[in-house]
C-alpha cells in the first residue's frame, strides 16, 4: 500500500518508479486530498523522461490525458476520477498513443503490490477513455485505448455484520461517529449520503437523503424506525467525512475488525433484511439501486435464509411425526 497510517496517526506516502523509491510522512492531521497530491508529486519527481515529439496520427499519450480531464468537467463528482488520471501521469511522458499497451503493461508493473487490482483497473480506465475520446476526435486512426487489457480482480468482500457485531463496533465510537454507524446498519445509506444530511432533511417518519448527495442522482427517502430515532439529534454530524474516517477506523481496531470498512453496513443492512423475509426489490428501494441487478449481489443470502427455513420446516423430526408411509429404500 502506497498510502497509510502509521501508529503515530500520520499519513505516509510511498511510491515507487521503475525501481526508484521515495517516501515522505504528512504532518499529523493531514487528510487524505494531502497525501494524494503529495503521491501524484513524488511520481512526478521520479520521471525524468524528456517530452515525446509529435507525430501525426500518434500523439504522445501526455497530450492525450487532458482530453479526458476536459470529459470530467460535466461530472458531478470528478475528483475520485481526477485523482486516477493523476496516478498514472509520470509514465504517460514516455510513450506515444500507439504504445499505450507498453505504458499499462509497466504502470502494472510499477503499480502492483502497492495497489489492488481494482485501483490499478481504474486508472487504466482513465487512460483508456482519454484514448477512446483522442479516437472520437479524430487524433488516432484507431481506439488505441481497445488494446490495454485490465487486471483480474478477485478482490470482492462479502463481510455481513451481525447486530451484536454492531453493537460492539459501536461501543468503541463516540457519540457522532456510533450515530453514523447505526443510522447505515438502519438505513443502508452510503457514507458520504450520512455526512450531508441536515436537520431539514429529517422528517416525522423518514429521511430524504437529496438528489445531490446521492450515488444514483436520484432522491429517495428512508423509513425512520424506532431504535434509529435515538441518533436523530446527532443529524447533521458534528464531524466531516475525514473525522468519520478516522473515527470509524479507530472503533474497528478495538472492536477487533481491523479489516471493516464502512460500507461493509450497508452490506449488512441487505443482509439482516433478507434474513427477515424482506425480498430483493424492497431491499433495492431502501438501498438506492438504479436497479434491482444491483441487488442481486445478494441472492445467494436469500438462498441461504430460504435453505435455513426449509430445514427447519421440515427437519427430519417434522417428517417423522406428519408421516405415516415412508419410501421403501431399494425398490
Amino acid at each position: 500500500m502506497s498510502i497509510w497510517i502509521d501508529n503515530k496517526d500520520r499519513r505516509n506516502v510511498q511510491v515507487q518508479v521503475d525501481g526508484r523509491r521515495l517516501h515522505r510522512i504528512l504532518p499529523a492531521g493531514s487528510s487524505a486530498r494531502d497525501a494524494k497530491q503529495v503521491e501524484a508529486r513524488l511520481r512526478a519527481e521520479l520521471t525524468s523522461a524528456s517530452p515525446l515529439p509529435e507525430r501525426a496520427g500518434d500523439p504522445p499519450l501526455a497530450a492525450v490525458m487532458p482530453l479526458y480531464l476536459k470529459h470530467l468537467e460535466h461530472l458531478r463528482s470528478p475528483e475520485t476520477a481526477r485523482f486516477h488520471a493523476a496516478r498514472i501521469t509520470p509514465w504517460l511522458a514516455q510513450y506515444t498513443a500507439s504504445e499505450a499497451p507498453k505504458c499499462a503493461a509497466m504502470i502494472i508493473r510499477d503499480m502492483t503490490g502497492a495497489y489492488a487490482p481494482a485501483t490499478i483497473n481504474r486508472s487504466l480506465g482513465a487512460l483508456k477513455k482519454a484514448l477512446t475520446l483522442a479516437w472520437e476526435q479524430e487524433l488516432t486512426p484507431e481506439n488505441y485505448g481497445a488494446r490495454i487489457k485490465r487486471l483480474p480482480e478477485h478482490n470482492e468482500r462479502h463481510i455481513y455484520l451481525t447486530l451484536e457485531q454492531v453493537n460492539e463496533l459501536a461501543s468503541h465510537a463516540s457519540d457522532p461517529v456510533a450515530a453514523a454507524i447505526w443510522i447505515a446498519l438502519f438505513t443502508g445509506c452510503r457514507r458520504g449520503e450520512i455526512t450531508k444530511l441536515k436537520a431539514e432533511d429529517v422528517g416525522e417518519t423518514t429521511i430524504t437523503i437529496r438528489a445531490g448527495n446521492t450515488k444514483t442522482l436520484k432522491t429517495r427517502t428512508v423509513p425512520i424506525i424506532g431504535p434509529m430515532r435515538l441518533w436523530l439529534p446527532f443529524i447533521p454530524l458534528p464531524i466531516n467525512a475525514e473525522g468519520l474516517k478516522s473515527g470509524f477506523r479507530r472503533a474497528r481496531e478495538k472492536a477487533g475488525l481491523p479489516h471493516l470498512h464502512f460500507h461493509d453496513l450497508r452490506h449488512s443492512c441487505a443482509s439482516i433484511l433478507l434474513a427477515s423475509g424482506a425480498d430483493l426489490y424492497t431491499i433495492s428501494r431502501i438501498l438506492g439501486h438504479s436497479s434491482t441487478k444491483m441487488t442481486e449481489r445478494y441472492a445467494h443470502l436469500q438462498t441461504d435464509a430460504q435453505s435455513i427455513a426449509l430445514e427447519r420446516a421440515f427437519s427430519e423430526n417434522a417428517l417423522n411425526n406428519a408421516l405415516n408411509k415412508k419410501p421403501a429404500l431399494g425398490r
